[in-house]
């Protein structure tokens, strides 16, 4: 799996796809789509459904755009299957997304064929588990086109405390 990845993301690269990101952390409201290539939009509203459906707390809706080998990383850590992600961080990602307002500062992406990347920067803030959050970060998700719609296959997350 992972050298297929790696594989289309070089291929990415040779084509000339792959942009440079600059910005800060991602957002709940709207996204911000400038510098997202037109065949990237279609993938680029599954992860806002994604993140829609974390933010009312429908974990169902959240997994059904999960392929079911996505790989995960987050801190350090890995969760390598949707079954793994449901069973460890998902109902956490929920809550955490349900108490706290993310926008998107910076977002850009393309898509070849049937793999998309989309890479987001944001800012997070709120209070979660009592304890004010003022966060930036980034996001990367790669998808994949299926017969019945573009499906998350990976994501990269990362974080830091605002300064």
């Amino acid at each position: 799996m992972i050298k297929v990845w790696s594989w289309g993301i070089a291929a990415l690269v040779a084509a000339g796809t792959v942009t440079a990101v600059n910005a800060h952390e991602p957002a709940k409201t709207a996204s911000a789509s400038a510098s997202l290539a037109p065949t990237a939009l279609e993938a680029a509203a599954v992860i806002d459904a994604f993140h829609a459906a974390l933010d009312h707390g429908n974990e169902a809706d959240a997994l059904a755009l999960l392929a079911d080998d996505v790989l995960i990383f987050e801190s350090g850590g890995a969760e390598r299957s949707k079954a793994e992600y449901a069973g460890h961080h998902l109902a956490a990602d929920a809550t955490f997304s349900q108490a706290t307002a993310q926008t998107i500062t910076q977002r850009t992406g393309r898509a070849e064929g049937d793999l998309a990347w989309i890479a987001t920067e944001s800012k997070t803030v709120g209070t979660y588990k009592d304890r004010p959050i003022n966060l930036i970060g980034t996001e990367t998700m790669l998808l994949r086109r299926q017969n019945d719609g573009w499906q998350i296959v990976h994501i990269h997350w990362s974080s830091a405390n605002a300064k």
